[in-house]
């Protein structure tokens, strides 16, 4: 009776690679970050320095609307939240960025290769998602500071955390709705950030779809800004500029969606088999439609200066939406992440045929080669 030799086979080989998580590339990209993430804490000291003498001398804004907050001193640490939360939406427009254009037409300049676009583009998110909860944490120590002015220690901590990392726990004002559209969007960051280390097990085609709802993500980070930022509250030039900033990021979607760089998502309205792929080609018209809506809705806020910002000499508005929209709408949203993944999930290998031929290495590097792209 023959022995087994032990030999690792290709197959198995693959299967192993499948069934884990990419450490390594983890490790490689986090090192890369170290530069971008350094550059990242200089801006948000940099921000916390303007802040906090905007505060001292009272110009700014938040001390308006909470005129406590004028001793930037005893709440330095709420200055300090409020610094990370700019940087991280700094450099999530960043990510954005060069994801859109990673995936869109190839710029024309040498010096901005795919590569390095798609290396920009995971360190950056990486920083985007520790800044993201470095702007939870200081919010998460300065609300453990107000409650012990009359909590013990215990119950400060326990309803700081309930109120700042439990979504739908913070219960007073605007927050409720705010402060839960920016918890979405951090643990909705981590898993869809990360999911490009589960590439292997998952199949390219999935994370690549999966991560087109990285947008999201971005969304409802500005979305959390413009509704709960005490810099941004009152309308004024500084929260149009924050309106305008979303323009190019919405021009620069509509690019990436007209031509994108793999051609098995452009538009095809025409061609032999489009009444078999009905459905992606919808999903892409009307991703198109909305882009184009949105893009002119932003237009007209920047012009008219409509944009949801209250006045000073107004009082408190009720918070819109009522959170059960919101829980609505991620309802849904899971939803579209479940559908995608069970049509993409890879499928197992049915039982061999004796009669087939086996295919030769250069034919599976093909096949494998197609299924990438």
């Amino acid at each position: 009776m023959a022995k087994s030799s032990g030999a690792v086979t290709p197959s198995s080989r693959q299967g192993k690679e499948r069934a884990r998580f990419d450490w390594a590339g983890l490790r490689a990209d986090l090192r890369g970050a170290v530069p971008d993430a350094s550059l990242a804490l200089v801006v948000t000291v940099l921000i916390y320095w303007l802040l906090y003498v905007r505060a001292e001398n009272g110009t700014s804004a938040t001390v308006k609307l909470m005129p406590a907050m004028a001793d930037a001193g005893e709440y330095w640490m709420y200055w300090m939240c409020q610094a990370f939360g700019w940087s991280a939406m700094l450099w999530a427009y960043g990510t954005v960025i060069f994801g859109l254009m990673r995936s869109g037409p190839r710029p024309r300049w040498d010096r901005l290769p795919a590569a390095r676009l798609e290396k920009w583009h995971r360190t950056t998110s990486l920083t985007t998602i520790g800044l993201m909860f470095m702007h939870a944490l200081f919010f998460f120590t300065d609300q453990i500071k107000t409650n012990q002015d009359q909590w013990s220690l215990g119950r400060s901590v326990w309803t700081a955390f309930v109120d700042v990392f439990v979504p739908g726990g913070y219960a007073t004002g605007t927050g409720r709705v705010a402060i839960l559209i920016g918890l979405l969007a951090m643990y909705l960051a981590i898993p869809l950030g990360l999911a490009f280390y589960l590439r292997h097990r998952t199949g390219s085609r999935m994370w690549l779809a999966l991560h087109r709802f990285v947008i999201v993500v971005y969304v409802l980070s500005a979305w959390h800004t413009l509704l709960y930022s005490s810099q941004a509250w009152f309308d004024g030039p500084f929260r149009t500029m924050v309106w305008a900033l979303q323009i190019p990021i919405a021009v620069l979607l509509l690019v990436r969606l007209m031509a994108p760089a793999r051609p098995g998502e452009r538009l095809r309205l025409r061609g032999p088999r489009r009444r078999d792929v009905a459905l992606p080609i919808s999903a892409r018209l009307l991703g198109r439609i909305v882009v184009v809506a949105t893009i002119l809705g932003l237009v007209a806020v920047v012009v008219t200066g409509v944009d949801g910002g209250r006045s000073p000499k107004d009082g408190a508005l009720v918070p819109w939406p009522h959170k059960w929209v919101i829980w609505a709408g991620l309802v849904l949203f899971t939803l579209a992440v479940v559908a995608v993944v069970l049509r993409l999930r890879p499928r197992a290998a049915g039982p061999a045929k004796p009669a087939a031929p086996a295919p030769a290495p250069a034919e599976e590097r093909a096949t494998d080669s197609a299924d990438r792209v």
